[in-house]
């Protein structure tokens, strides 16, 4: 079975082409291409919604072309065209979902709704090294952070996560406050790299609480008050101040991580999203699980961010386990909130209902 992959839930349209094995292991990834709005969203500072979901509509049809080329396909090729319906924003997602759709309607293929963070969740499925079942989730993207006990497709227990700002909305906002370029959380982390850790005490929020919560508006608020003491010398303290933010983060993550596998008893660790490809994370993360003899799994650098490869993998992985139905159906809404624990170990209604 052959699938095209649409994603399109934020700011970065993302077109692939996964093709399920005749001996059932995980999916072969034929051909992926990605195209990141970052240039045309610099200007705002942040993400236009309305400005994202036209960039889509110009990107989605030429990046489906260059894919099938790439792997030497034609549409008539394609068995199963699969979107995200949520979470993201809607007008964004929507337009993912309609192309999808119009274009299973062309072909007379069916079509399947996915869940994004379901995506980023079984994106390590395609590294060189991927994980095996079960294992404990750590999903960082740009809007959300959750702990994830994984037994296996679609059989998912959510252990912690955030209740307020997301660890890469801290990246963010933190580096918006220093007067760093959007997207903040890669050039803060940059940045980082020639400034010194422990040169400002920020907090650690909920790092002893007990739970697998986790909470970040705190220390954006701490980052805040920092520039502010700062003033004219904040240039100068700029390394050292996203150093220092950039370990609160880290620091939290890797210990409720680490809370999380003593917790469940597993000695499995996947890490997705697209803060997953943070370097000291990372390093830390790979330290503190080879001294508990723990695996850690990351999806490729490529397919950290956003992309239609996680997209197409999930509906294959979905489809394979009998968890999922793609339907000839071609009416579709999306849903831009969209729990993942909410996914049942159920077959899937089409995206009609």
């Amino acid at each position: 079975m052959r699938i095209l992959g649409i994603e399109s839930s934020c700011d970065e349209t993302g077109v692939a082409l996964v093709e399920t094995l005749a001996d059932g292991g995980v999916p072969r990834l034929a051909a992926h291409a990605l195209h990141s709005q970052i240039s045309m969203h610099q200007a705002y500072g942040g993400v236009v919604p309305e400005l994202a979901s036209r960039d889509h509509i110009r990107r989605v049809l030429p990046l489906t072309e260059a894919v099938l080329a790439e792997a030497g396909w034609t549409r008539a090729d394609i068995d199963v065209v699969a979107f995200t319906r949520g979470p993201g924003l809607a007008g964004a997602l929507l337009v993912g979902a309609g192309v999808a759709c119009a274009l299973g309607a062309a072909l007379g293929r069916p079509v399947l709704g996915v869940h994004h963070l379901e995506g980023h969740l079984l994106s390590p499925f395609l590294s060189a090294d991927p994980p095996q079942f079960p294992f404990v989730a750590l999903l960082v993207s740009g809007g959300h952070t959750q702990l994830m006990r994984v037994e296996g497709v679609g059989r998912y227990e959510l252990l912690g996560e955030t209740i307020d700002d997301a660890a890469g909305e801290a990246f963010d906002k933190s580096a918006k406050l220093m007067g760093l370029p959007y997207p903040g959380g890669p050039w803060l982390s940059k940045l980082a790299e020639g400034g010194d850790a422990q040169a400002f005490k920020l907090p650690r929020p909920l790092l002893h609480s007990g739970d697998l919560d986790f909470s970040f508006a705190g220390l954006k608020t701490a980052v805040l008050t920092q520039t502010k003491k700062l003033g004219a010398d904040l240039e100068a303290r700029k390394a050292d101040l996203a150093a220092s933010t950039q370990a609160a983060i880290v620091e939290v993550l890797v210990r409720k991580s680490l809370a999380a596998l003593e917790r469940t008893g597993l000695k499995r660790l996947v890490v997705a999203g697209g803060v997953g490809a943070n370097k000291l994370l990372r390093e830390q993360l790979n330290a503190a699980c080879a001294r508990r003899k723990v695996r850690v799994h990351y999806p490729e650098l490529a397919l950290c961010t956003d992309n239609g490869a996680m997209i197409a993998l999930a509906a294959a992985m979905r489809i394979q386990s009998g968890l999922s139905r793609p339907e000839a159906r071609y009416a579709f809404d999306v849903k831009p909130r969209w729990p993942l624990d909410a996914l049942a170990e159920t077959p899937q209604p089409s995206p009609t209902a």
